[in-house]
């Protein structure tokens, strides 16, 4: 399966070292990413704005993305899980509205 990762900070690069080192993650796309996940094994980053939820749907399209998850709360109370959603795209976070909380 190929995961995308959306963040930079310190909790996506735990994250991506931990999806990747699982025998059932083919790749882990980090976007934006950092230093520490350019690094890894079965990872890469993505220069792809956290803020275009659209760009970011259509890479997980392009892709064949099989799971997205996302790390900063921004993107989350920006609706990105809706997004993903109406657009049939797996994806693991609150709703929007959820979000807010």
């Amino acid at each position: 399966m190929k995961i995308l990762l959306i963040g930079s900070g310190g909790r996506e690069h735990a994250l991506a070292w931990k999806l990747a080192r699982s025998p059932k993650v083919q790749k882990v796309f980090v976007a934006p990413g950092n230093g520490g996940t350019a690094n890894q094994k079965n990872a890469g980053i993505e220069n792809l704005p956290i803020t275009d939820l659209e760009e970011l749907a259509a890479f997980a399209k392009r892709e064949q993305i099989g799971l997205t998850v996302v790390g900063p709360e921004a993107p989350l109370a920006a609706g990105i899980v809706d997004v993903f959603r109406n657009q049939g795209l797996r994806i693991f976070g609150p709703t929007q509205l959820a979000a807010q909380l």
